[in-house]
């Protein structure tokens, strides 16, 4: 049987993904093991997923993570260190290494493993054709448009050349030389709605649909009524949008009282002071399923909420923090299926609201979008062949 490590930061966001991946890979007959951090194994043991803590992965006195690109670089050499001799005693076959947990990429490197990168969520890689992803922007149109576009690659490129310099220091210092390799092939788990155009896209990148996983079995009890359910989610990054389940509360039970919704909060942590009452249902349940009942999403702009919402069909209101969260939130408003609200305050949450449960526009683009998804390909069939090809290089 063949043997694939993942490799994924402790975020819900990447650990996650992992999760799903290994779900489907050992349906198939692989034997996979994630390793990630210590906050998930309990939950992903219970769904069948074998789950190993990442070594190096904690912090040490002397990090400073005030500093992203050196936190990112230091702490993936200490996991490469760490995690290259496990990859060689249990014979991994195969790494997969998400796409900024790169000390799984360094550990197969260190061990003489082939690695996949994988993204959960669109591809973030910088384009010649495009503005630098975060900015929101479609592609400058005339030559003001161009000049634009060239301006912010240019500023953009400086700061990525400097992490490019970070991560070669901290690759000499377990004996990698030179920049990172490249992978045998990209997983860039979308779908493809919420994926842009650009004129040079990476070989052997290939869009596999959005990878889902529910921490949980329990699914939510909804509020007595016949009013429009509306699933309030909140952030699970740090860089979330602050107070959003509250002003989204008030927006929804306050201002918005006469379309007599009924409305669900569904978070991995519940914010202080927010409570079940008859009209409201608060807790941690699958989100999936409630996503079958749900005519409208509030969330933050994160992929994974806005990927279950988008396949699900259901169109959203985004309060998009930080991170990736402006790029997807407009990305999303562009395609339709959605309204972007900035500032949050009570006011603008009950306006996008009500634009777009009384605007049936945006459940068909939501619909549109959810149909896009007919166009990935199948993550496992890639794996079962890039490990076929392998196998055969071996025996030749």
């Amino acid at each position: 049987m063949a043997r694939v490590a993942i490799v994924a930061g402790p975020d819900a966001g990447h650990a996650f993904p992992a999760f799903a991946l290994a779900e489907r890979l050992t349906a198939a007959g692989i034997e996979a093991v994630v390793y990630t951090g210590a906050r998930w194994c309990a939950d992903a043991g219970t769904r069948d997923v074998r789950v190993e803590v990442l070594p190096g992965l904690a912090a040490l006195p002397t990090d400073d993570d005030t500093d992203a690109g050196a936190k990112l670089s230091h702490r993936a050499a200490r996991i490469a260190s760490a995690l290259a001799p496990i990859l060689t005693t249990t014979c991994v076959d195969l790494v997969i290494s998400d796409v900024i947990t790169v000390g799984g990429a360094w550990a197969a490197e260190l061990a003489g493993v082939p690695w996949i990168e994988l993204s959960p969520h669109p591809l973030y890689r910088a384009s010649a054709g495009r503005p630098p992803i975060g900015a929101g922007l479609e592609p400058g149109v005339g030559r003001v448009g161009r000049l634009r576009d060239t301006a912010m690659r240019a500023a953009t490129a400086r700061s990525v050349r400097s992490g490019e310099r970070q991560r070669a220091r901290s690759r000499a210092t377990i004996g990698l030389s030179g920049p990172s390799g490249e992978p045998i092939a990209r997983l860039v788990a979308t779908l493809p709605a919420l994926e842009v155009w650009r004129p040079d896209w990476p070989a052997d990148t290939h869009l596999i649909g959005p990878l889902l996983w529910e921490p949980t079995d329990v699914v939510f009890d909804r509020p007595v009524g016949d009013g429009p359910v509306v699933l309030v989610a909140p952030s699970t990054a740090v860089t979330g949008a602050a107070d959003m389940v509250s002003t989204s509360l008030a927006a929804l039970i306050g201002e918005l009282a006469d379309l007599s919704v009924r409305v669900v909060v569904s978070a991995l942590q519940i914010p202080d002071g927010v409570e079940s009452t008859a009209q409201v249902t608060v807790g941690t349940a699958r989100q999936d399923e409630v996503l079958t009942d749900a005519t409208l999403a509030i969330c933050g702009g994160g992929h994974g909420m806005l990927a279950k919402a988008l396949k699900a069909a259901v169109p959203v209101v985004t309060v998009p923090g930080g991170g990736d969260q402006w790029e997807l939130a407009n990305r999303v408003r562009r395609q339709g299926s959605g309204v972007l609200v900035r500032p949050l305050d009570v006011g603008s949450m009950a306006a996008a609201v009500r634009q777009v449960l009384s605007d049936p526009g945006f459940a068909a683009a939501a619909a549109q979008a959810s149909g896009s998804a007919r166009e990935v390909v199948d993550p496992v069939r890639i794996v079962q062949w890039l490990l076929g090809r392998m196998a055969a290089r071996s025996d030749g």
